[in-house]
Parts: structure tokens; C-alpha cells; sequence
């Protein structure tokens, strides 16, 4: 037994000489992630403006926008295209409406056009416009109104479309020559959950001593949870090229009265590099340590 001993301090004493001879070094490295979407042909991109719902203490198309315009500026080589944020909701809701009348009324002209009573059509088209203007002003405030509403994914499904009309996007394009269009959804919406969570406490025992130890106990949370759908088109045709949907979710303590609007940015602040690594070519920084 003391010859075991005897080769295992050995050991040790080899061991910790040796340790104490290593040097640690920490090297600084970069890894490239290649972009997902090949944007070699374009020199421009639009942010147009987003279809929002959720929590109306937010205005998540506005700040959407304005966000991905400013990292853009920073973090891709094409040149941001500054205009108006569109309120795709309100339009969206507007083709909506607009879409069951203009599909019946060529039925409508070639049913009088058979009749052969010319003067009677001009007549008629004449007294019917100004009746059919007016209620534009009513219209494209039920418009808001129904923007407005977007609570949830479902309520999302009925303004899907718009993103389909390549006519609309491609109008777009030629306005703001031929650039790639970024567009999508994004539902900002409060959350809350309740259950065991862990936390940890200070104590201090019978001699005085803290320490720390973890504490499980039941607690309600609140929070926001932000899905955004990034869609990218073509502005030269009005064809969607990509898309990706992305989630993230932020609960707080009870206690703790964070703004939506500062837990809107947090949450962007972890979406921000996955819809950046589509456009560009992104670099993850991070070290290795070396022994020697």
C-alpha cells in the first residue's frame, strides 16, 4: 500500500508540474455563414411596409420598417430605397371588397350592349358614377377599422392574397425601379403563463454565511410573443423568390412592468441577424482556446 502511494503522489506532482508549465491561449475567430438569397441582381431594396396585428400599443409595420431600413443601411451593399411605409392592411382589405364588383360589372355593360339601346348605357353610366364615388371616403375607413382587428394568425389568413398579386408588386417595382421588395407580416401579441419556475436566493445560515441557493416556487409571467413572416419579391416581376417565418417569445416577472415597445426591440434584437444572414453573407464571431 505505501508503494501505491508512493506512485500516485508521484503522479500527482508530475501532473501538476506539468500543468503549470501549459500556457492557455485564446484565439479570436470568425465563421462565415453564406446568405441564403442571392441578391447579386438587384442594387436597391424597398422595405414597402408589413401587414401588423396584435397589441395596438405598438405599431409594429412603423417600427418593423424603420428597423430593417437601419440595419440595412449598415449591414447589406444595396442601396435602401426611403419612401412612404405602406399600409398594406388597409389595402389589402380595399382589393378585398373592391374585387366582387369589378367582376360583375363587364356582365353588367354586355348585358345593355345587347339591348342595342346606346343613348340609354351613357345615361346610366353617367348617373351611377357620382353615386359610386361617394362612399369612398366610408370605405377606406371600414378599411382601418378592419386593419385594426388583426389580432391573431387566423386573422392574418384574409389579407394573405395581396402578397399573390404580382400586378400590384410589380407596379410597385417600376415605381422604384426594379428593386427587391421586403414585405411579410408581422403579429406582436401580449402572452402570459403561469407554472414552477427556478430562481435563486440568498440565504444566510446559523454562522452567519451567505450563500446562494436555487429556489423553486409558482409564479405568473408575463410577456409578448413576436411571429414575423419576411417575404421577398421581385420587383422587376412581381414574383415572390423567398420567404421565412420566425418566432420568438420574452415572458417577464409579474412585478416587472416592462413597455411593449422596449420588449418589441428585445425580441427584434434576436430576430435581426437570421433575416440579415438571408440577404448577406454574415460573419459569427467567437474564440477557441489553444494549449500549449
Amino acid at each position: 500500500m505505501s508503494g501505491r502511494n508512493g506512485a500516485a503522489i508521484a503522479s500527482l506532482a508530475l501532473l501538476l508540474g506539468s500543468a503549470a508549465c501549459t500556457n492557455f491561449y485564446e484565439v479570436p475567430i470568425e465563421t462565415p455563414i453564406q446568405a441564403k438569397l442571392d441578391v447579386a441582381a438587384f442594387r436597391r431594396v424597398l422595405v414597402a411596409g408589413f401587414i401588423s396585428g396584435g397589441t395596438d400599443d405598438v405599431d409594429a409595420n412603423l417600427e418593423t420598417v424603420r428597423l430593417l431600413r437601419s440595419q440595412l443601411r449598415t449591414k447589406s451593399g444595396l442601396r435602401v430605397i426611403e419612401a412612404d411605409v405602406l399600409p398594406l392592411a388597409e389595402l389589402a382589405a380595399d382589393k378585398a371588397k373592391t374585387a366582387p364588383a369589378n367582376s360583375s360589372g363587364p356582365s353588367e355593360s354586355t348585358e345593355t350592349s345587347a339591348n342595342g339601346n346606346l343613348p340609354k348605357v351613357a345615361s346610366d353610366v353617367q348617373t351611377m358614377a357620382p353615386q359610386a364615388q361617394a362612399p369612398a371616403p366610408a370605405t377606406v375607413s371600414q378599411n382601418a377599422e378592419a386593419a385594426a382587428k388583426i389580432r391573431n394568425a387566423k386573422d392574418l389568413e384574409k389579407y394573405q392574397s395581396i402578397f399573390a398579386d404580382v400586378a400590384f408588386w410589380k407596379k410597385i417595382g417600376e415605381e422604384y425601379e426594379n428593386p427587391l421588395i421586403v414585405t411579410g407580416t408581422v403579429l406582436f401579441t401580449p402572452h402570459s403563463q403561469s407554472g414552477m419556475v427556478q430562481r435563486e436566493q440568498e440565504v444566510i445560515d446559523a454562522l452567519g454565511r451567505r450563500r446562494v441557493e436555487p429556489v423553486r416556487e409558482y409564479m405568473e409571467r408575463k410577456g409578448f410573443i413576436l411571429q414575423e413572416k419576411f417575404i421577398f419579391i421581385d420587383g422587376r416581376s412581381g414574383a415572390q423568390i423567398y420567404s421565412e417565418a420566425l418566432r420568438e417569445e420574452r415572458l417577464y416577472n409579474q412585478n416587472d412592468n416592462t413597455p411593449a415597445l422596449s420588449s418589441y426591440f428585445e425580441l427584434m434584437d434576436e430576430i435581426i441577424p437570421r433575416f440579415l444572414s438571408t440577404l448577406s453573407t454574415q460573419r459569427v464571431r467567437g474564440s477557441r482556446v489553444l494549449i500549449k
